[in-house]
Parts: structure tokens; sequence; C-alpha cells
């Protein structure tokens, strides 16, 4: 086979995860591996398509590999797929598979992301290999990366790809209704984020309605307007110090001017299964943080502008992200059947969840997020030191093997019930014990009311 590899890494052939396709192109000589830099020529690729296009054109299969970054894959890449589904090539009859490494943050977002772009394109996907950054360096990740391509080859001789999606209807986008805005006085900061160009009046509209029924101060930022030299690199320069190689100041305008506010509302139009390339450009730049949570406690919402209810990956990035971050998604407004309304509901949670500094306990995605950055800074805190300051600082790191005394007692209590003798006298004595913690508490609030 020709398999054209998409490098959709910035780092080019520094990329780690490259270094698989490298080790599967040594291994299988009778394939054909050609290798194309989209991540590191991305500019030049804006500029003139045709060299990608030669390529892609000869190939039968096109591998996108790539290091997952906030979810799902670098913003290179996302302008890549742009510029891809804008040529026109015809790729019906070519297949497409993946490669990432990363630590399994969100790996699956990552893939579905691109899953779901392939099948827009008509390309015969077949499912990736999500490894480890270390995996290749181990017999047991050598041999998963060679049964991956194994599988991959052998899906394409016998035509098992995964089926495409049926067609969709037309997206809908009910009208909004921008009221006068209210001369009440307003106080608070409420920053909204947006990508939103002079031509997309729906999205405009929703910003502005939003604007006008929030009882609290906002201003708008636009990230299409501000002036980045580029998408994140992976460089690991801001790891120490927090300062981007970068020199357009994005790191303190986004400390100063978006982490500040009291709230973040984000507003886009859905655009190739995700918020677009230039905010994927934003939150990866947002590195600059590390894996530091900086705006725990502070709500967000979205004004999202297309077909989102269609979007089941969107959604889980969009709530993943909230919940990892400790922030309470105070809803998101679409504009697919009654805009008004729920742009109105979205601005009422919004203003209730400030006032009364609402912050819910993390559900699975944010719990399970976190472990996985908690083990992965506490194994890098010599090289991640402002991370690693920051999860000291802040409890992070509450690894089960400090609780001593839980263990202890998880051993006697497991003693006991592997004595069926014991077990029988006890009865219902164990169920007792462990709702008598919960009784002190009712116990307590009776004392307080009296």
């Amino acid at each position: 086979m020709k398999i054209l590899v998409l490098n959709g890494s910035p780092k080019g052939e520094y990329s780690v995860t490259v270094q698989t396709a490298k080790y599967l192109e040594k291994k299988y000589p009778e394939h054909i591996f050609e290798f194309l830099e989209v991540g590191k020529k991305i500019k030049a690729l804006e500029r003139d398509f045709s060299p990608a296009a030669k390529y892609i054109e000869k190939a039968d299969m096109l591998l996108f590999s790539y290091p997952v970054y906030t979810f799902i894959a670098p913003s290179q890449l996302h302008r890549f797929i742009e510029l891809l589904k804008a040529s026109g090539l015809d790729l019906t009859e070519k297949y497409a598979t993946q490669i990432t490494t990363s630590k399994h943050f969100y790996d699956i977002t990552a893939h579905k992301y691109i899953e779901e772009n392939c099948k827009d394109m008509g390309l015969r996907y077949i499912r990736g290999l999500s490894a480890d950054m270390d995996d290749l360096l181990t017999e047991k990740g050598q041999k998963e990366a060679c049964s991956f391509l194994e599988y991959a080859v052998w899906c394409a001789e016998n035509g098992a790809f995964e089926p495409l999606p049926a067609p969709l209807g037309e997206v809908f986008h009910s009208p909004v209704d921008i009221p006068k805005e209210s001369k009440a006085e307003k106080s608070g900061d409420v920053v909204i984020v947006t990508d939103c160009s002079k031509d997309d009046s729906q999205l405009a509209a929703m910003i502005a309605r939003f604007r006008a029924v929030l009882p609290l101060k906002t201003r708008v930022v636009n990230i299409s307007e501000y002036p980045f030299k580029g998408g994140c690199l992976g460089c690991f320069n801001c790891a120490v110090s927090g300062k981007c190689i970068y020199k357009d100041g994005f790191d303190e305008f986004l400390r100063e001017n978006i982490q500040k506010a009291q709230a973040t509302v984000y507003a886009f139009t859905v655009k190739d299964h995700s918020m677009g390339a230039r905010f994927k450009m934003y939150d990866d730049r947002q590195f600059c943080n590390g894996h530091r949570t900086v705006t725990m406690g502070s709500p967000v919402g979205y004004l999202v502008s297309g077909a989102y209810s269609r979007e089941r990956n969107l959604q889980t990035i969009i709530e993943g992200r909230a919940e990892v971050g400790t922030n309470f998604l105070a809803g998101v407004a679409t504009d697919e059947r009654d805009a008004n309304a729920e742009i109105d509901r979205m601005a009422k949670t919004l203003a209730y969840a400030i006032e009364k500094s609402y912050v819910p306990p993390q559900n699975f995605y944010g719990v399970g997020g976190m472990k996985i950055f908690r083990d992965l800074i506490w194994l890098m805190q010599g090289m991640m030191k402002a991370d690693h300051k920051f999860y000291k600082a802040h409890g992070q790191y509450d690894f089960p093997q400090k609780k001593r005394g839980t263990m202890l007692k998880m051993y006697l209590v497991g003693a006991l019930i592997s004595s069926p003798a014991i077990k029988k006298k006890m009865g219902n004595a164990m169920n007792e014990g462990m709702i008598m913690p919960y009784k002190k508490v009712f116990e307590k609030l009776e004392k307080k009311k009296k």
C-alpha cells in the first residue's frame, strides 16, 4: 500500500508520535511510506496547497499522526483539515486511520474528531492507534504498533471500514431578537471570547442578545483579531516560567484580559465538528498555564450557532473541559430551536452561579482527567515546576497511598467478612456501621436548629 503519513505535530521530524510511523516503515518494507509535514509547514500550505494535493492523490491510505493537544488535535492539523476539505479532492476511494501519542487524557475525543472529519470527506475510516508517549520504547508497545498496521492493511484489503453516517438534513437557525439594552446600572465582569467574523450575523446577534439580557457588565474579546504568531509548538519553553516562546504577548493578554473575569462565555459557530481552527489555536496557546486549573471556581457558558445537538463528541469536549477546570457549566445556548429562550436561560443561570459562587463537585470527566494530570505532574515535577508548585498549593496530590488509616480499616473489614462465622454473627452491623458517620451529620444539624 501507498501510505501517506500526515504529520500534524508542529515539531515536525522531532515529533514523538511520528516515530511510530517511522518504526512501521522500517518493519514493513513491502509498503511505501511517504511523510508530509502538515503541522510544521501549515503556513506554507495555506499559501499553496498543491504540493500536499499531489501527495494525497497518489496515496492509498492517509495516516494522521499527531500528539493530543487539549482534548483534540493540534490547531495546525485543524487548519490542515479545513484546507483539505476546501481543496475539493475526491477522497472517496481512499482509506484513513490515525496514530496518536498522549497520556490518554481525552484521547477518545481527539480520535473521534479525526474520524468525524474523515467521514465528512468520504474517506473509508479504520479505527486508529492511541499510544502512550513511551509505548514505542517497550516490546509491548512495538507489538501493538505492528498489530495496528497489520489490522489497518487487512481492513483495506477486505473492505472492512466503518460505515459512513446517513446524510443529515439542513441546519436550522432560529431567529434572534435583540432587545434594547437595559438602562439599569450593571456591575461585574463577564468576558465573551469569540471568533465571530463580520459576516456571521447570526452569532453576532446571539452575542448581542446575551449582553442585553445578562444583568452584569460584559466585554468581548474577538480572537480572530488577535495577532497570534502561530499555534502552540509543544516546545515546553513555558514549563518553568510560564512564559511562551512567542513574542506576541498572548500569555499576558490571556491572564490579564480573560482569566481575571468573574466568568467566561465562549461564542462560536460549529465548524468541522469543533469550535474551529482559530479557537483551537487559542486553546492550545493556553498551555502557557501548563496543566494548572487557574480559573477553578469560575463559571462558564457557551453560545453556539449550528447543529450542536448532532455533535456528541463536541458536547463531551465542552463538558469535559468545564469539569477538569472545576468550572460550573452554566449552559450551552444554541440557535437550533428557540434561541431567545435558550440565551435568556443561560444568562440567568450564569448570573445565579456568579452571585452564589456555585461550584458543584466534579463528575467522572473531571475526576478522571485530573487523576491523569496529577500522576503526570508528580513524575515530571522536575521540569514542570510551575505546575508542581500549583498542585502542591491546591492539594491536588491526593494519592490514595497516603491514606494509611483507611487502608488499615479496609484490611480489618476484609479479614472480618472473610470468616463465614464472624460474618454470620455481624448480621446487619456492617451496613449500620457504614451509615453511622452520616447519622452524626444529622445529629449536628438538629443541634444547630435548636
